[in-house]
């Protein structure tokens, strides 16, 4: 096992009506001046953006409102945030909605106080060592973002998607997870979520470190439970516990516990990041059809992890062919992604000619010649691993 740190202060309030503790939580948290940051019109919809508005009008806390961020969101909406917040003087950050609105609210609050481009941050050629508080109301869980300190976003000048992970300075100071809020997202989103949350536990369960047996089951307990989980939810929108269960796994996934003392990967989120951000599909769905290919990879190159995920995750009998036990393993995920609604191939994730050659140039423009640490993957690696995928 390798030394580590693991550093999660953000507190959640998790249950049914917590969204009325907004205001008191921001508060709590020193805000006067808040920017409420969302997506589109459910929020509007279904009165949440209402009740959370009130509540910071009961305790005296302002607000301004930027509203229509969009899946995969880009800097430009970043840029707008970052203005209107200055005009305004907010001190606060308040994203109501999932991943794509939470980043955005992160890479708002860091570029508020900072005097260049926040853009600086995501291509490394700048660190924020300072940013605005940010205290978030969850809607969708998937990304995880409500409780790590990573924010993506894409640039849409040249189409680079590129994430940013700076857990001391953008973890978010609260959370407001209210499961009742899941229960209307549309199957596919809830799908998404779902694939999401189980890549994110992925690219830190395949691991060379040895010695991380307490990680690597904890890696395999949560995948467990979502697996079991989601499909309660496919049968049931309106579970519950099962929401409840996939929302606070949505979380864990992406805290920073399922990858203490390893050395992660990435390489399929890297991969999949030029997808969504070429073609604008759902950053999940993406996941559900590059982490098999990876997978598949994998078999021939450094099959160990594989076959033990095969074993422990998806129950495939132990075996000395390792090969096989991953195959069978492989083919129960795809099985499983297919049950709740996911494509595993770029055909069936709407993608008829994916533009190959592209996606591996700008893969590696982005992240350089080798990509991931499972096994290092040279261009050629990545070439194939998307050939797979479109197979």
């Amino acid at each position: 096992m390798n030394n580590f740190m693991f550093y999660s202060p953000t507190e959640f309030v998790f249950g049914k009506d917590t969204e009325l503790q907004t205001g008191t939580l921001v508060k709590k948290f020193h805000g006067t001046n808040v920017l409420i940051v969302y997506g589109k019109s459910s929020v509007r919809k279904n009165g949440l953006l209402n009740r959370v508005k009130k509540s910071l009008e009961e305790i005296g806390i302002v607000y301004t409102e930027l509203a229509d961020v969009q899946p995969n969101p880009t800097d430009l909406k970043v840029y707008e945030g970052i203005e209107l917040g200055r005009r305004n003087q907010v001190d606060f950050l308040l994203p109501i909605g999932g991943g794509s609105v939470i980043d955005t609210a992160k890479a708002i609050a860091a570029g508020i106080p900072y005097e260049g481009d926040f853009w600086d941050f995501f291509t490394g050629k700048s660190v924020p060592h300072i940013a605005l508080p940010v205290g978030v109301v969850l809607t969708i869980p998937a990304a995880g973002s409500e409780g790590s300190g990573n924010s993506v976003i894409t640039k849409v000048d040249g189409l680079k998607k590129l994430s940013l992970r700076t857990p001391e300075v953008l973890r978010p100071q609260f959370a407001i997870m209210n499961p009742e809020l899941t229960y209307t997202l549309p199957a596919w989103q809830t799908a998404s979520g779902i694939t999401d949350m189980m890549a994110h536990i992925m690219e830190r369960y395949f691991t060379n470190t040895p010695g991380t047996e307490v990680t690597d089951r904890l890696c395999e307990g949560i995948l467990k439970a979502i697996i079991e989980e989601a499909r309660k939810i496919i049968a049931d929108p309106y579970n519950y516990e099962a929401r409840a269960n996939i929302m606070w796994a949505g979380t864990i996934a992406h805290n920073g516990i399922c990858g203490t003392g390893c050395e992660e990967d990435w390489a399929s989120h890297f991969m999949e990041h030029e997808v969504s951000a070429l073609y604008d599909v759902t950053h999940g769905a993406g996941l559900a059809v590059i982490f098999p290919a990876w997978l598949t990879y994998m078999i021939n190159h450094n099959v160990g992890k594989v076959a033990q995920y095969a074993e422990r995750v998806w129950d495939v009998p132990v075996s000395e062919d390792q090969k096989a036990v991953a195959q069978e393993g492989i083919t129960r995920l795809k099985a499983f992604l297919c049950e709740i609604g996911m494509p595993t191939t770029f055909r069936e994730l709407g993608i008829e000619h994916p533009d190959i050659d592209k996606l591996v140039k700008h893969l590696h423009a982005n992240k350089g010649e080798r990509v991931g640490n499972y096994v290092p993957l040279d261009r050629q690696a990545t070439r194939e691993i998307y050939e797979i995928a479109n197979s």
